[in-house]
């Protein structure tokens, strides 16, 4: 398959900007849910669950919102950029693509990663559960819908199942972030329907993606 060329990457934080703890929302989903267990180590299946029970079972009311905010932004404040993002994010600048956060994160946690990291000038928007009203594939709608960009020329990156699943519901081309190379040969080898449009190890390897990408429409 031959993509239209990028004219935009989205991205999900957690997993994919910073490595976050996973403890803070296993607590989101014990207190606002009553989960049972020990988190996991993958911040990122302990965020894609949550956002699966708050999927199930509809909108917080105003202390529960208030409890998600603060351990999400208490969960950003212990989050480690990883040391490619920048030079990522100025390449993709140099290159005219613009970025964009699509997050079901709360906006007080998105932007409290990426203030904190001096990285918010980088993004073209910002569309959190907050900006959107809701999760999963919300806020890849608005962000996609704020810029005025067709789903199909835009790449979404995550490192899970879900995140793919939730990219092929808006039309979006997945993009599989590498971080667990077991779970990543699980995916990268489902069928193409279910799967990711591509896999990379490191965010240097995104400008690269989008260059191949224009190259094959060149040749086509």
């Amino acid at each position: 398959m031959v993509m239209q060329n990028i004219q935009a990457l989205l991205l999900e934080p957690v997993g994919c900007l910073a490595d976050f703890p996973a403890a803070p929302f296993h607590e989101i989903a014990a207190r606002l849910y009553g989960r049972k267990g020990k988190p996991s180590a993958s911040a990122s299946r302990e965020y894609w669950h949550l956002l699966n029970l708050i999927q199930a079972n509809g909108d917080w009311d105003t202390e529960q919102a208030a409890i998600a905010e603060a351990l999400e932004t208490a969960a950003a404040a212990d989050a480690k950029l990883y040391e490619d993002v920048r030079p990522m994010l100025e390449e993709l600048k140099a290159m005219g693509v613009p970025v964009f956060v699509a997050t079901s994160l709360s906006r007080a946690a998105a932007m409290s990663l990426l203030e904190r990291n001096g990285i918010d000038s980088f993004f073209a928007d910002v569309a959190t559960r907050d900006d959107a009203g809701g999760v999963k594939s919300v806020p890849l709608k608005a962000a996609l819908h704020g810029a005025g960009i067709a789903a199909e020329s835009a790449i979404f990156l995550t490192d899970t199942v879900e995140g793919i699943k939730t990219a092929r519901s808006v039309g979006v081309h997945p993009i599989l972030m590498m971080n667990d190379p077991d779970e990543a040969l699980k995916l990268a080898t489902r069928p193409v329907e279910h799967g990711p449009d591509g896999g990379v190890v490191s965010l240097l390897e995104i400008p690269d993606f989008v260059r191949l990408v224009a190259a094959q429409n060149v040749r086509s």
